[in-house]
This record gives C-alpha cells, sequence and structure tokens, in this order.
C-alpha cells in the first residue's frame, strides 16, 4: 500500500489521510465518539473532538480492552484477532471505499463477533477491500466490551456496547458522503454477538432510520438475559473486585482489573424462575432487556428494514470439537444441555433424535447447542421480522463443511465470515487446525457469496424467495445452492 496525495478526506470532526491500494482506500482508526475512560466508560459515547491538520488514517489503532481468545485447537486468531492493543481513543471506524467513488454508493457497516468481551477491527477477518472492489463503501467499528461495554450496573445506562454502534451508525450518516457513500443507503450486518447486537438495534428506536437493510449472520433474537439475570452478574463482578456493584465505584478501576475481572465470570448460573440462561454458560455477557429482541420487531419494531438472516449448519461445532468434547459426548451430556435450554428438555431430545436418527451422540449434543445459541434466536426473529408487509425476509441456511480437525469441524460458527467477505483465500485460515481446513474450499463460493451480499445490500433481495410464515424459504449455501422450504421444521417448532 502507498500513501497518495490527495487521499484526505474532510470529516465533520478533521480531515483524514487514507491508504491507497489499487482501486480501493482504506481510512483506519477514524474516531466516532469520544475516549472512554475513566467514569467516560460507563457513560453514554460522546462525541469527539475535533482536530487541526490532517489525522493519519494508514495504520491500526487501538481496540477494545479484552483477554486474549482462545478455542482449544483450533486457530481463531484472524477473527478475534490478536488480543488487545492499547489505547483510549478506540471508539473507531475503518472504511474502506473505491478510490474513484462518485458518490451515491451503497454502505455496509458491520459489527464483529467474539462473545460481547473479545475481536476489533483490527481482525485479519474484517478486510473490506473486497467490498470496495465491488462498489460498496464497507465500515467496520470497534464497541466497548466486557464490563465496560454490557455490565448492567446501576447508575449507568444499559447496553453501552449497543449505544457504540448506534453512535457509529450517526458517524456514517454524518459523515460517510465524503468517501462516495449514500447514508440513506446503509446495510447493518454483524456476526454472533455483533449479529445480536443488529438485531438489538433492529429493536431500538432511536436507530430507527440510521440503516435501511439488516444482515444477522449466528445471532439471536432471544439472546438477552433480563434485568434480574444481569444483576447476578453485576454482583459476581463487584464481588470478584472488591467494589459496590455501582458504576461511580467502577470508574476508578483500570481497564486491566476489568478486563481479568470479565474473565473470571464465566460458570455463572443464570436460571431464574422466569429463564433459562439465553447463552447457555457460555459467556456472562450479552444485552441486557427485559424485551427480548424478536418479540419487539414482532411488536413492529424495525418493520421498515429488509433483513438477510441465517446461521450455520452446524454451529455447535466450534464449542465442542477443538476442545475435544465431540467424540466422547454421552447421552447424559444430551441430556444435560437440552435440560440447560429448554423448559421441556425429554421432548427437544425426542424431536432431534428423530428427526437425525444416524447421529452420533456428539452430533445430537452439538445440534442442540447451535440451536439454542442461535437456531431458536435466528427463527424466532425472522418469523417476528416476516410478520411484516412493509419489508422483506429472507432466510439462509450455510452448510459447507470445513474439514479442519479431522473433518470434524464442519459447517460450524464463524465458518461464513472468509466467504462474506471474500477472503476464504487467505493462508491463515488454511491447514488442519485452521478454520476452513486443509482443502481448497470451493472456488466459487466466496466469489457468489459475497456477490449475494452486496447484491442484498445494493437491492434488498439477495436473489431468492422472501421468508414468510407458511412457506419459510431458506437457501441453503453449499458448493451447490439449494432453496429449500422449513428445512427444519420439526425443530424449528420444538423451540416456539
Amino acid at each position: 500500500m502507498s500513501h497518495h496525495p490527495d487521499l484526505v478526506v474532510t470529516t465533520a470532526q478533521g480531515a483524514v489521510r487514507g491508504l491507497h491500494h489499487g482501486d480501493t482506500a482504506a481510512f483506519l482508526n477514524i474516531p466516532y465518539a469520544a475516549p472512554p475512560r475513566g467514569a467516560g466508560r460507563f457513560a453514554p459515547p460522546r462525541p469527539h473532538s475535533s482536530w487541526d491538520g490532517v489525522r493519519d488514517a494508514t495504520v491500526p489503532g487501538p481496540n477494545a480492552p479484552q483477554s486474549e481468545r482462545r478455542l482449544g485447537s483450533v486457530d481463531m486468531s484472524p477473527y478475534f484477532g490478536t488480543g488487545w492493543s492499547r489505547g483510549e481513543d478506540y471508539l473507531t471506524v475503518n472504511v474502506f471505499t473505491p478510490t474513484a467513488a462518485g458518490g451515491d454508493l451503497p454502505v455496509m457497516v458491520f459489527v464483529h463477533g467474539g462473545g460481547f468481551v473479545a475481536g476489533s477491527t483490527r481482525s485479519a477477518m474484517y478486510d473490506g477491500s473486497a467490498f470496495a472492489r465491488d462498489g460498496v463503501v464497507l465500515v467496520t467499528l470497534n464497541y466497548r466490551l466486557g464490563i465496560a461495554g454490557f455490565l448492567d450496573l446501576p447508575g449507568a445506562p444499559a447496553n453501552r456496547g449497543l449505544l457504540d454502534v448506534v453512535a457509529a451508525l450517526r458517524w456514517v450518516r454524518e459523515n460517510i458522503a465524503a468517501f462516495g457513500g449514500d447514508p440513506h443507503h446503509v446495510t447493518l450486518f454483524g456476526q454472533s454477538a455483533g449479529a445480536t447486537v443488529v438485531g438489538g438495534i433492529l429493536a431500538t428506536p432511536d436507530a430507527t432510520g440510521l440503516f435501511h437493510r439488516a444482515i444477522v449472520q449466528s445471532g439471536s433474537g432471544l439472546g438477552a438475559f433480563t434485568t434480574e439475570q444481569a444483576a447476578r452478574v453485576t454482583e459476581a463482578a463487584a464481588e470478584t473486585l472488591g467494589v459496590e456493584p455501582h458504576a461511580d465505584a467502577f470508574a476508578d478501576l483500570s481497564d486491566d482489573l476489568l478486563v481479568a475481572a470479565a474473565s473470571r465470570l464465566a460458570g455463572l448460573d443464570l436460571k431464574t424462575d422466569t429463564h433459562h440462561d439465553p447463552l447457555i454458560g457460555l459467556s456472562p455477557f450479552s444485552l441486557v432487556l427485559d424485551t427480548q429482541p424478536a418479540a419487539s420487531v414482532a411488536a413492529g419494531l424495525g418493520a421498515e428494514v429488509d433483513l438477510l438472516i441465517g446461521t450455520n449448519a452446524e454451529e455447535g461445532n466450534l464449542y465442542l470439537v477443538p476442545v475435544g468434547q465431540y467424540a466422547t459426548s454421552t447421552v447424559g451430556d444430551v441430556e444435560e444441555v437440552a435440560e440447560r435450554s429448554h423448559p421441556n428438555p425429554e421432548k427437544l431430545v425426542d424431536v432431534y433424535r428423530r428427526t437425525r436418527s444416524e447421529a452420533s451422540n456428539g452430533a445430537l449434543r452439538s445440534a442442540i447447542v447451535g440451536d439454542a445459541l442461535f437456531g431458536a434466536g435466528t427463527w424466532a426473529l425472522t418469523g417476528a421480522h416476516a410478520g411484516h408487509s412493509r419489508s422483506a425476509t429472507y432466510a439462509y441456511e450455510f452448510a459447507w463443511r470445513s474439514q479442519a480437525l479431522d473433518g470434524e469441524l464442519g459447517a460450524t460458527h464463524a465458518v461464513e465470515l472468509p466467504f462474506v467477505f471474500d477472503l476464504a483465500h487467505l493462508t491463515r485460515l488454511h491447514g488442519s487446525a485452521a478454520l476452513l481446513g486443509p482443502g481448497k474450499p470451493p472456488a466459487r463460493l466466496a466469489a457468489r457469496m459475497h456477490e449475494t451480499w452486496v447484491r442484498f445490500a445494493r437491492t434488498g433481495n439477495p436473489g431468492w424467495d422472501p421468508y414468510d410464515t407458511d412457506r419459510r424459504a431458506t437457501m441453503r449455501i453449499d458448493v451447490e445452492w439449494t432453496q429449500v422450504d422449513d428445512p427444519r421444521g420439526q425443530e424449528r417448532q420444538a423451540w416456539s
């Protein structure tokens, strides 16, 4: 990449100089909100002060405080990045745009995953060059994570990480025209925790009008904790840190202390008299809402926004295979995860045994884990949104199987991302312990999947029949693409 003398864009806060790469340009580390320091970490995002002269936007900046994430034997570094890159001014966006942009291009804004505690715009998988190459202005963003982002603290607004994403959307509305984008043609998309945030923003009245389409990749419209559940996490965090459970007491604690405390909160029992734990013990951080996003969308929120939504066929494998728990799964393990995630576990297991008569205990356990975390909440959000005639709903299931970890990783969580970003060729994604496995992925799959996402952003139609609550048309994405009606009807019904 080389500096180009004229690659300077003026934003409302000041001028930035980007990087030139062939027909595309990248502007990295542009602030969209003030640095969250001290008590500001527990306040709503505030505007960033303006700067004089030209700010260098050619090198990656800091990201949200986080501990390094590992998932057993699979290399997830292209997904999580390399951990915490320190610096307070991390509420920033990266913008990728065609250099010859005439303006009025569709804009796509991406929210990364990482369990609400990890991830950043620095991850290799979120290079937006392919979107810029194809005439889209692509924006990636950092948001507050862990305790600063999602701990529900008295004296602080809830869901601060989500408020950051809304602030980034406001920055896009105000500034994206200067980068060639159309502020009235914005698609918000996210994966995993980022997709759950997108579902939450669909249900946020304050964000209405800031985006026009949404893509939810392996998120959940039922993934929020109740305030009662969140209070248990807050109590445990305060106890771990030895302070009162109030924003004022947390304001003086260092980011290092908060990050360390967050990683000690795993394994809390969040089951209450009225609610099971929507994350089945996987993470003590999520959105905190007394009404799930799927219910808010059913009641009419997000009705003006076109939605593309789906999951991967073997989501749960990522939580079992790399840690050696897939092959060793017992009948008891299958029953235990059903117990954790469903009011009628016997019936649930019965349905899965019927629909998957050949499946091993590992495969059954993985299917229930995947549906508890993503499937049920995706079906609920898809159905809720499809109830509105003012916008379209499109469903997909990504079924291409990675042959990583002796062929067991399969169509697991996050495996669709390199195809969406047209980065399936990245060296780090290939190998027996890498996300896409040892072989070459199908040549056309990344091109077609990436084109489909761009097409949806541009036109609102990805190229198959819309989902309605009678047919539930769903595109199954693999080497071949096949449209099927209600592909997992019996299992879907078991959750509703």
